[in-house]
């Protein structure tokens, strides 16, 4: 029984190295590269044009409504 034990634990002792694992990461440099983002933007160029034809229909409904109240005198 002794000799059983003892064979066991000198399997267990050359089982040991099997057991234990190493792994290595290459860590290469990252490269960064500049992104170019092109976008159209034309929000602001919209709602300048919406205001100057609401203006201009304004005005003209102004100028509808004044001639139509006031009648022209000769």
């Amino acid at each position: 029984m002794r000799h059983w034990l003892l064979a066991g634990a000198l399997a267990g002792m050359l089982a040991m190295p099997a057991c234990n694992t190493s792994h290595t990461v290459k860590v290469e440099p990252v490269e960064i590269k500049p992104i170019q983002i092109t976008m159209d933007i034309n929000i602001k160029i919209d709602r300048e044009v919406n205001d100057f034809f609401n203006e201009v229909e304004k005005k003209a409904a102004e100028t509808n409504t004044e001639g139509q109240t006031a009648p022209s005198s000769p």
